[in-house]
């Protein structure tokens, strides 16, 4: 028997093993935790029986399921960061469907006394977890007062930019195209607006985000690095509400409520940047660009019955950046543009109360071109580039609710990719030339896994999850197996100790020629030439709640490895053009890239209150990351550009009064890990030229990969937020932010100058910044 029919063959085994009937003595309480009011669902909350020391969480759509001997009396305790607890007594004695309403926390000024209770990170087995709640995010200073998810995340600990200002993801030393980047069930390849500013996730949207950078539950695959999971608002059910908003570069709207009251409900939600609406008149009509982005969240939930439940949603963002220029003999037309497209039918049931379902339908198409169009006299000369990948995924997902100290998950996923890492266009007719070349690869990716959640004893938790995935294409099939475990052990005084390993496999590729997540970095497939990239990772930790404070501590050290990462050659791109007059060559991009592998190791430390009238955070790393490619610095090893030895992340956000919010946060990085050149030469006679020689050229020499560090990095940014009640619910706010308040110049990419001098030259090496103290004012009405 192959390995791939044993695999099958031992998840079908597990799942019966796992679908057995309890016993009669049994009795289960079960449903679902919303909010009051807009009965919006509630994930990951605390469902626990204190005196037991027994407990579960709500999944994604906020059911629980728990079993307990019947005619026991029991207490059962529901929390939620940002909400009150709740309480009941109960008296099993035949099962129970208990749906729950919690109610938004709020806090007594003068007493400063919290009503909520949130969850103890020292109770769950998950390590190297981060979530921010949204509203929280809202407070936050952001650049041009755009509230950006993850750039929040960038303030955590093993989280890093790719550079200034930009919302690119690094974590714990993986690339950016080594996240999960997860919408609504949805893949988003390309999470960027105007070029890495800004991500394509609008938090007004958004209902929950949480960030996994390690010890991975085996429900998640295809990635290395990390798993940044977000879903959409529902939709208020009983009341129609909004939000609009209006910054500097950009406005907003949102809009929810119920279609038909109680049974189903939408949300729609949009924004828009408008420099070029503003710019349009002060341009020359011969000069004129066009620079603008705009996104589209929207989505539809009904409840058809006790058991059944639909979700229709769906994201659309284009970027759109268009250059001309005409006079009277010439006329030239540049730019970008990019966008993405995902769609996600979702179907949740349940089979009893113990047996939850969700079964999706999802659809992602990401693309990219870049053109450029000439016209002099009566010649034209167009060359376009595209590149493209689109996904047909089916996926469906089963908790098990088994009893209080087992429960299970299982799934499957099939993906259908289609990669179009390289489309041409080029014509040019002064040689009467036209050109099309098309480059198409389709793919099959698949995984399947189960996953247990344990409590051998009541201070022992233990997620334990096998998965395999394969993924086929060209004829090459691959498949792997991947162990995952994370152990929590409980002690005294609310600590914990906490351990991981996970291995991971990703069977795509980013091709990228500056690291920050540009649209022309090109998304490939694992091919028979070029293997699928592959991982581990370990990490212990040690956990402290203080109840009084609500205040949680995190120690954790980590240590993973990568292999069969890829890297452009020195000197190639995605698009290499040759002085054939007959038109373009495009070189099949397996010829210009190298493998290597990867090292990051290091230590966090986070310490975090998520709720009260001083909130935040204060997070620090320690970490080395490095690479070595045989073809690539004389195949030793160095450190990667985003090699970052000291990381420092301060948030504040403090409630003055009821009226005013004020926030900070202050960052302090070791500067990215940078290739200089170290000298200049000339070739006396002749310089190689394309295929030719030619005279006159310097060159610069370069030594060593990486072996320059940048000037460190820190920025201070300021924000305070007046709120006012008005009539019918309303509440107005306006905000003014600071961005880089003291005005630091953080280097955005250097130079070498040099200047004639006694016996040769000087040279001086500087740095270009990109954003001073940028104030920012925006004006928000929820109604």
């Amino acid at each position: 028997m192959n390995t791939k029919k044993y695999i099958y063959l031992l998840f079908i085994f597990m799942f019966v093993a796992c679908c057995q009937s309890i016993a009669q003595q049994k009795a289960t309480i079960n449903g679902y935790v919303k909010e009051e009011g807009s009965q919006e669902s509630l994930p990951g909350v605390n469902v626990y029986i204190a005196d037991k020391h027994l407990g579960t969480s709500t999944n994604a759509y906020g059911f629980y399921s728990l079993s307990l001997p019947r005619q026991d009396t029991i207490e059962l305790s529901f929390s939620f960061v940002g909400y009150q607890r709740h309480d009941i007594k109960l008296v099993l004695k035949q099962d129970i469907r208990l749906d729950i309403e919690l109610v938004v926390s709020k806090f007594n000024l003068q007493e400063v006394v919290i009503e909520a209770k949130p969850e103890k990170s020292s109770e769950t087995e998950r390590m190297s977890v981060v979530s921010i709640p949204i509203k929280q995010i809202k407070k936050m200073p952001a650049l041009m007062s755009i509230k950006d998810p993850l750039k929040t995340l960038q303030l955590m600990p093993g989280v890093q930019s790719a550079r200034e200002g930009s919302a690119g993801l690094y974590v714990r030393g993986g690339g950016a195209d080594q996240n999960l980047l997860i919408l609504d069930d949805a893949v988003v390849y390309n999470a960027f607006h105007l070029f890495g500013f800004f991500s394509t996730f609008n938090g007004d949207a958004l209902k929950s985000i949480e960030l996994t950078k390690g010890g991975f539950p085996a429900r998640y695959g295809g990635r290395l690095s990390s798993v940044v999971e977000m879903q959409m608002k529902d939709g208020n059910m009983n009341e129609t509400h909004g939000e609009f908003g209006v910054g500097l570069l950009a406005s907003r709207l949102t809009i929810e409520g119920p279609v038909k009251k109680g049974k189903s409900s939408f949300m729609l939600s949009g924004r828009r940047s408008y420099f070029d609406i503003l710019t349009y008149p002060l341009i020359p009509k011969d000069e004129r660009n066009n620079i603008y982005f705009y996104d589209f969240n929207a989505k539809i939930n009904t409840i058809i019955n006790d058991k059944n439940r639909i979700y229709l949603s769906g994201y659309f963002g284009k970027d759109a950046f268009k250059f001309k220029f005409i006079d009277n003999q010439e006329s030239r037309k540049n730019g970008f543009q990019w966008g993405n497209a995902t769609g996600t039918f979702r179907w949740n049931h349940l089979f009893n109360p113990k047996l939850f379902l969700n079964s999706s339908l999802i659809f992602t198409n990401y693309k990219f071109k870049v053109f450029d169009k000439s016209k002099f006299k009566n010649d034209r000369f167009e060359l376009e580039y595209s590149s493209a990948i689109r996904d047909f995924t089916i996926k469906t997902d089963l908790d098990f609710f088994y009893t209080p100290k087992y429960s299970f998950k299982l799934g499957l996923l099939l993906t259908a990719h289609r990669f179009k890492p390289s489309a041409t266009v080029f014509k040019n007719t002064l040689i009467d030339s036209v050109n099309t070349k098309k480059n198409i690869t389709d793919a099959i990716e698949s995984g399947a896994y189960i996953e247990a959640l344990l409590k051998p004893a009541h201070n022992i938790r233990v997620n334990a999850g096998l998965r395999y995935g394969s993924f086929y294409v060209a004829n090459r099939y691959y498949g792997n197996i991947e162990p995952r475990i994370s152990i929590a052990f409980t002690m005294e005084k609310n600590w914990a100790a906490k351990a991981s390993f996970a291995k991971m496999n990703q069977y795509i590729h980013l091709l990228s020629n500056s690291g920050i997540g540009l649209p022309t970095d090109l998304w490939v497939p694992a091919t028979p030439k070029i293997a699928p990239k592959c991982s581990w990772q370990a990490a212990v930790g040690l956990v402290k709640d203080f109840t009084n404070s609500n205040i949680a501590f995190t120690l954790e050290g980590f240590y993973k490895k990568m292999s069969n990462i890829v890297a452009y050659k020195d000197g190639a791109s995605f698009l290499v053009l040759n002085d054939d007059p007959e038109g373009i060559e495009t070189i099949d991009w397996q010829d210009n890239v190298v493998i290597g592998q990867g090292w990051s190791y290091g230590m966090e430390l986070l310490l975090q209150k998520k709720t009260g009238r001083l909130s935040g955070w204060v997070g620090y790393t320690l970490s080395w990351t490095q690479h070595q490619f045989d073809k690539i610095n004389a195949g030793k090893k160095f450190f990667a550009r985003y090699d970052r030895r000291h990381d420092v992340s301060l948030v504040a956000i403090y409630e003055l009064n009821p009226k005013t919010t004020a926030s900070a946060t202050w960052v302090y990085g070791t500067g990215n890990a940078l290739t200089l050149p170290t000298h200049d030469f000339n070739l006396n006679g002749h310089v190689l030229n394309s295929n030719s020689f030619s005279t006159g050229s310097s060159f610069q020499g370069f030594g060593n990969r990486n072996d320059f560090r940048a000037a460190p990095y820190h920025r201070l940014d300021l924000s305070i937020q007046f709120h006012k009640k008005k009539k019918k619910n309303r509440e107005r706010t306006w905000e003014i932010s600071i961005y880089n308040a003291y005005s630091r110049v953080n280097p955005f990419f250097y130079t070498t100058s040099q200047k004639p001098a006694k016996g040769g030259y000087d040279y001086k090496l500087s740095y270009v910044g990109l954003f001073p103290i940028l104030p920012s004012v925006s004006y928000n009405l929820t109604f």
